[in-house]
């Protein structure tokens, strides 16, 4: 006899949805697994290529949850954790070994650098003010697969690429805000538009490896820089206003 508890419990396909997602979620680190082998391979194109279905997961898993309700659905499992688990393989685990074993550093640097890399992205991850209440980021948001991508784009001299890991290693706990892409609410539709041309222009360049002209190059940064300092630009804007 089915008890009122029993029938306030999901059914077995709802259920079976909501943990697909938790699946879906979890192939994230199934691709940088795939990337980390084309790493070592130095085939670091093709290693941004697995990032970048990693990063099209990331996106799109949240809002399937949120649609499905897969926390009350599947309540023994935290797809915050296992979000925060996936995050940490692509966002800067197989990053920091490219930033390391690629050769863009100081060689006495690099090691160093890959361990800070490490470190302090770990303790980001696991700072709950790492967002602020309007859902930007505090400090840079350990986006290394990011500034790993505009390492290879640009190819600095060591020492300027060294000095640039060094200074977002130390800005992971400065507290400017830099832009939630999809969550800031503020002119979500020109940041929305700028990630469309981005995402077009970056997959370009991985199909030309990295060997784009100067037009492609300056239209990246340009979104990069909008990214990370647009709060910051319109605060300012509005204290002259």
């Amino acid at each position: 006899m089915e008890t009122q508890q029993d029938s306030l419990k999901p059914r077995p396909v709802i259920r079976a949805a909501a943990f697909s997602v938790h699946i879906f979620t979890a192939f994230g680190a199934a691709l940088a697994l795939l990337a980390m082998l084309e790493a070592v391979r130095e085939h670091w194109a093709a290693m941004f290529q697995w990032l970048g279905l990693a990063l099209i997961i990331d996106a799109i898993d949240g809002p399937i949850a949120r649609r499905l309700d897969v926390k009350n659905v599947q309540p023994n499992w935290s797809g915050d954790v296992l979000d925060l688990v996936v995050d940490f393989c692509t966002y800067v685990f197989v990053p920091a070994y490219a930033i390391v074993a690629s050769g863009m550093l100081l060689p006495v640097a690099a090691p160093l650098l890959g361990i800070a890399i490490i470190v302090t992205s770990a303790l980001y991850f696991a700072d709950q003010r790492m967002k602020a209440d309007d859902n930007h980021f505090r400090g840079f948001p350990a986006l290394w697969n990011a500034a790993a991508f505009y390492l290879f784009l640009l190819h600095w001299p060591p020492l300027w690429a060294t000095l640039l890991v060094a200074a977002l290693v130390v800005l992971t706990f400065v507290p400017f805000h830099v832009l939630h892409p999809v969550r800031v609410v503020r002119l979500r539709w020109l940041t929305m538009s700028l990630i469309a041309i981005w995402a077009v222009l970056a997959f370009y360049t991985l199909q030309m490896d990295f060997r784009v002209g100067t037009g492609v190059t300056v239209v990246l940064c340009a979104i990069a820089l909008w990214i990370s300092f647009s709060d910051a630009l319109i605060r300012l804007g509005k204290s002259f206003a």
